[in-house]
C-alpha cells in the first residue's frame, strides 16, 4: 500500500511507541494467518493506523519477527480490530492490483498479474468475510478508474473516490456521532493519502504519460515548483484535510490509542507532506521506515 501515514517516533512516549510496535506486528501475525504468510508483505502502515482508531493493543506477548528472528517482539493478540485491518488490506491490494492489470500494457502489468495470481485465494476468503467492503473498493476504484479514463481536471472528484473507501472501512456501530466522527476521520485522512501520492507520483506520470489530476489540474508540462502557486495550493488542500482529520479526533471516546493516532495526525502526516512536497521523500522515506521498525 502507500505507506504516508508514519507516527512521528521522537515526540511519542516511550510506553505509547512500544503499544504502536506492538499492533504492527499484530497485524503482521493476523495477515500470516487470515490471509496467508505471503500476505504478510503487504503490511501497512496505513492499515496500522486502522487498527488502532479500532482499539487494537490490548493484551500483548512476546513473538518471533521474520525480519528480527533472533529478537522477540511484543506483538499484540488476535482481536476483532486486527482481523478487520488485515481483511481489509487484502481486499483494497488486490482491487489496485485488478486496476494496474486493467490499465498497464502486458509486459508492464505482469507484476501486478503474478500477484493477483498469488492474492486470489486470500482475497476470496477476505471477501467472503467483508462484502461489505469488498463492493465498497470494487465500486469506488471503477469510478476512479472512469475518472482517469477521462482525464478529469479535478483534485477532489478523484480524490473523493478514493476517500470513500476509507471512510467505509469502519462498519457502523449503531452509535450515530461516532460513526460519523469516524467516517470523517478516515475520509479526510484517505483524501489526503490519494493527493500526497498524486504529487509524489508527478514526475513519473509526467515521463509516462499516465494520468495524474494534478497534471490535468494546472495543465503541467513539467514538474512543479513546491514554493510555486501549484505547489502552495497543495500544501494548503493537504493540511486542510488533516485538520478535518485532526477536528473529528476528539469526538471519538478517549482510549490509549489515543495519544498515538494524535501524534500520526499532528506529527507524522505533517512530516510526510514536507518531504513529498519538498521532493525528498522518495531519498529520506526508507530511513524513516526503517525507524520504525527498530
Amino acid at each position: 500500500m502507500f505507506g504516508y501515514v508514519l507516527p512521528l517516533r521522537e515526540e511519542l512516549k516511550v510506553k505509547d511507541w512500544e503499544r504502536y510496535r506492538a499492533v504492527y506486528c499484530g497485524l503482521c501475525h493476523t495477515m500470516g494467518r487470515q490471509c496467508g504468510q505471503l500476505s504478510r508483505l503487504l503490511l501497512s502502515y496505513d492499515f496500522t493506523f486502522l487498527a488502532l482508531l479500532l482499539g487494537a493493543g490490548g493484551d500483548q506477548h512476546k513473538c518471533r519477527c521474520p525480519v528480527a528472528p533472533c529478537r522477540g517482539r511484543s506483538c499484540c493478540a488476535n482481536s476483532a480490530a486486527l482481523e478487520l485491518a488485515a481483511d481489509e488490506c487484502m481486499i483494497l491490494t488486490w482491487w489496485k492490483l485488478q486496476d494496474q492489470v486493467q490499465d498497464e500494457p502486458f509486459f508492464k502489468g505482469l507484476g501486478a498479474r503474478l500477484l493477483s495470481r498469488l492474492f486470489r485465494r486470500a482475497y476470496r476468503r477476505a471477501q467472503r468475510r467483508r462484502p461489505d467492503f469488498d463492493r465498497l473498493a470494487d465500486r469506488q476504484l471503477e469510478h476512479l478508474h472512469r475518472l482517469e479514463a477521462e482525464r478529469c481536471p479535478s483534485l477532489d472528484r478523484p480524490a473523493d473516490a478514493f476517500a470513500k473507501i476509507l471512510a467505509g472501512a469502519v462498519p457502523p456501530t449503531g452509535d450515530t456521532g461516532r460513526d460519523r466522527a469516524t467516517e470523517q476521520l478516515l475520509y479526510h485522512v484517505g483524501r489526503w493519502i490519494y493527493l500526497t501520492d498524486a504529487w509524489d507520483d508527478l514526475e513519473e506520470d509526467l515521463a509516462q504519460g499516465s494520468y495524474n489530476p494534478i497534471l490535468f489540474r494546472y495543465r503541467l508540462d513539467k514538474t512543479p515548483d513546491p514554493d510555486g502557486p501549484e505547489g502552495q495550493q497543495m500544501r494548503v488542500t493537504l493540511t486542510h484535510s488533516v485538520n478535518l482529520a485532526l477536528s473529528a479526533l476528539p469526538l471519538l471516546e478517549e482510549t490509549e490509542n489515543t495519544p498515538i493516532l494524535e501524534n500520526i495526525l499532528w506529527g507524522g502526516l505533517p512530516l510526510v507532506q514536507r518531504l513529498v512536497l519538498s521532493g525528498k521523500w522518495k531519498n529520506q522515506k526508507k530511513i524513516l521506515r526503517e525507524r520504525q521498525k527498530r
